[in-house]
């Protein structure tokens, strides 16, 4: 886990993927792990998913979300909130600004954004957005 905690500000895919079939069973352990709560949440599930991805579609993560529309290539579903902040974000618009037009606190924007970065495995906005594009979760 620390290899991987060292390697997710960085975007390190190659690495762990070059190591095969045992290192995909190790990430989707640590994945099924850090979603049952027995894992520490060091890591970031979009992260681990990404890294999954990697190994080909045979080691995809399976959604578990009750009631939430599967998309593939993500760990976990995007709330309708935080599709409506990525839908924001899509459009430029700072975490202030995101804030006054939901009626939100700015903490608030900022959790909502986090959670995006995370299911999405994106480092930052203009990669959330970019993948969330690929995804066809926004326009």
């Amino acid at each position: 886990a620390g290899a991987l905690t060292l390697a997710c500000p960085q975007g390190y895919v190659r690495v762990f993927a070059d190591e095969g079939p045992l290192m995909a069973a190790l990430l989707g352990r640590l994945i099924a792990a850090q979603r049952s709560g027995s894992a520490a949440a060091g890591v970031p599930l979009g992260y681990l998913a990404r890294l999954l991805r990697a190994f080909g579609p045979e080691h995809a993560v399976p959604d578990t979300g009750p009631g939430a529309a599967a998309v593939p290539g993500i760990v976990e579903p995007l709330t309708s909130r935080e599709l409506e902040v990525l839908g924001l974000l899509a459009a430029g618009r700072s975490n202030q600004a995101i804030a006054g037009q939901l009626v939100v606190t700015l903490d608030t924007v900022k959790k909502h954004v986090s959670h995006v970065l995370d299911k999405l495995g994106a480092a930052n906005r203009t990669e959330a957005v970019t993948r969330a594009r690929e995804l066809d979760l926004i326009p």
